[in-house]
């Protein structure tokens, strides 16, 4: 089993927000599975690895599952959209955070303040934080989508 848990941001540009959001995946190497959203822990044993695009996890049609944070824009919309992943880790499980907004800093600033705010629910001591936002302007004759995944590990077949 692979424990690596791979984090990628990418923008996508289509005709309808789903085309959008598949391009947006196609960017960062994840348009070929069936995702599985999951909350927010990472387990025990996870390490998280940024990067600009996954790498090949398995078959296409294969599930995979993945924390997500996803920014919409509809054509001819004016503000900018960012999408944010946040984590903390240390010894024992750690944490994600999602977060979306008009701009990377506003949405840094509440992935901070998700992560605390998780931690201390928790109880938890997680010192080492990361983050990866994706931002884009809008268009005004398509659907603009930001992406950030967290995918972890390598797919699995849908039928056993």
């Amino acid at each position: 089993m692979n424990p690596t848990i791979y984090v990628a941001g990418g923008v996508g540009r289509g005709p309808t927000e789903i085309a959008a959001y598949d391009a947006a995946l196609a960017e960062i190497n994840l348009h070929n599975y069936n995702l599985v959203t999951v909350s927010s822990i990472v387990p025990d044993r996870g390490t998280i690895q940024q990067v600009e695009a996954a790498p090949d996890l398995g078959t296409a049609g294969n599930r995979l599952f993945v924390v997500q944070s996803k920014a919409v824009a509809a054509p001819g919309e004016e503000e900018p959209i960012a999408a944010g992943l946040g984590w903390a880790i240390g010894p024992g499980p750690g944490l994600f955070y999602e977060a979306t907004g008009p701009d990377a800093e506003a949405v840094r600033d509440e992935l901070d303040v998700g992560l605390t705010a998780g931690l201390s629910l928790r109880e938890w001591s997680c010192p080492d934080r990361g983050y990866e936002v994706s931002i884009a302007e809008p268009a005004a004759d398509e659907c603009v989508v930001a992406v950030v995944l967290a995918a972890y590990g390598d797919s699995a077949p849908m039928f056993r």
